[in-house]
């Protein structure tokens, strides 16, 4: 894989984060940028695909990318390593609970993103992904994701994630139905509505993201 190539995972053990939420708006940001990317989706929910399909009857040929790939099992490193050969940045959706499938993704990763919501359970919830990225030697940068405004419990979580010695991502995305919205679309955020608060958020951590994962691999070479 070149060095200027991103293979991005998005996992999280506990269910209902918003991955794959996540994994599309990052993705159509970045395609908007001029890169090349191609979402991966091993979810068994399908729920990349079934977005992906809808972006295609609504828009046909105009919305192929980013291209979506549906793939399981031992194929994923394969097929990951195939993309990144011909895309600046690969996607890749996890499915959530299931250690095996989780491993597979978060190997084939340069960099993982774990998405959690400002709250002690799912602080607590994010703790085995943590311990597998760390298991895999893998680079991984927590989202604060659908967080309210004005709350002292988000600082708090923060803080202790810092405690863990997480990496927690400056950006954050707030709890907007902007972000659901734009999906029924079949479009991500920053298609529809790129002047928004919510894209601009999306944006913002789309890069700060790059450049987390530039870093770490710099620092690897």
């Amino acid at each position: 894989m070149a060095a200027t190539n991103h293979v991005i995972t998005i996992a999280q053990q506990k269910g209902g984060a918003g991955k794959t939420t996540l994994a599309v708006h990052l993705a159509t940001a970045w395609s908007l940028q001029g890169k090349s990317v191609a979402l991966v989706d091993i979810d068994p929910q399908g729920s990349l695909s079934r977005w992906y399909n809808l972006r295609r009857e609504n828009y046909g040929n105009t919305a192929l990318h980013p291209e979506v790939k549906t793939i399981t099992g031992w194929r994923v490193n394969n097929e990951v390593a195939r993309l990144s050969e011909t895309h600046d940045i690969v996607v890749v959706d996890s499915p959530p609970h299931t250690q095996t499938e989780a491993k597979i993704a978060i190997r084939a990763a340069s960099t993982v993103v774990i998405p959690l919501q400002p709250s002690p359970m799912d602080l607590w919830a994010t703790e085995p992904t943590l311990k597998l990225c760390r298991d895999e030697r893998v680079p991984a940068l927590i989202v604060l994701n659908r967080v309210p405004p004005r709350t002292l419990l988000t600082d708090e979580i923060r803080n202790q994630l810092l405690a863990l010695n997480a990496s927690v991502a400056n950006c954050q995305l707030g709890n907007r139905i902007q972000f659901a919205a734009s999906l029924l679309k079949g479009r991500g955020i920053a298609e529809v509505a790129g002047k928004s608060p919510a894209a601009e958020e999306i944006f913002a951590l789309a890069g700060e993201i790059l450049k987390f994962s530039a870093r770490d691999a710099k620092a690897a070479a």
